[in-house]
C-alpha cells in the first residue's frame, strides 16, 4: 500500500558537527487496533506498527522491530552519529502493509 501520513513528533537538532552523537526522539500517534474481541462484539483486524525504520539517502541508520505489547502511541529515543547532511526518512510499517512516512532535514557541518 502507498505511503500514508502519520501524526508524529520528531525531536532532533536541525544541525550537528560531523562525528557528533545526536539524540532523536519520536512520538507517533497511531490508531492501533489489537483485535481483542469482547463477548458479543465483532472481531476487528489487527492494526499494529511492527517496524520503525530511519534512513538517509537509502542507507538505514536505525531499525526497531516492535511487538504487539507496544503502546498505541509509541515513543522511541535513539542516537545516531552525524556523518552527512540530507533528509532523514522515518518509516513506520503496520500490519496489513501500510507504511507511514515522515521526512526531516538534517545538516552536518
Amino acid at each position: 500500500m502507498a505511503n500514508a501520513t502519520l501524526p508524529a513528533r520528531i525531536t532532533m537538532p536541525a544541525e550537528a558537527k560531523r562525528g557528533e552523537i545526536v539524540e532523536i526522539r519520536v512520538l507517533a500517534r497511531h490508531p492501533m487496533e489489537r483485535a481483542i474481541d469482547a463477548p458479543g462484539l465483532r472481531p476487528v483486524a489487527r492494526k499494529i506498527i511492527h517496524t520503525l525504520r530511519v534512513s538517509q539517502e537509502g542507507h538505514e541508520l536505525f531499525r526497531m522491530e516492535l511487538s504487539s505489547g507496544i503502546a498505541a502511541n509509541p515513543y522511541v529515543a535513539f542516537t545516531i552519529r552525524a556523518e552527512r547532511s540530507g533528509e532523514l526518512v522515518f518509516e513506520w510499517i503496520e500490519d496489513g502493509g501500510v507504511t507511514y512516512e515522515r521526512r526531516q532535514g538534517f545538516t552536518v557541518t
